[in-house]
């Protein structure tokens, strides 16, 4: 292959890439501004309880089990 067919497979690579990451962004769902759909209802939590959450993932055990499972983690993101 010469230098200029390198140059046309490379600039059509990165082009389909770009289309697929602005495709997934803006058509899947990636920035639709629906960003609370998942998130648990943190009303009624101290300001240490949400800072946890926030920093270290940990939800509070009376928070219960309504809107994410916690799975044998304990509560934490990453199981730390």
């Amino acid at each position: 292959m010469n230098m200029d067919t390198k140059n046309v497979v490379l600039w059509v690579v990165i082009t389909i890439l770009a289309l697929a990451v602005i495709y997934v962004v803006f058509f899947k769902g990636g920035l639709t501004g629906n960003a609370s759909a998942g998130a648990l209802d943190t009303t009624g939590w101290t300001d240490n309880e949400k800072m946890n959450y926030e920093m270290h993932g940990t939800i509070p055990a009376r928070a219960g089990s309504g809107g994410a499972s916690t799975g044998s983690s304990g509560g934490m993101v990453g199981g730390c």
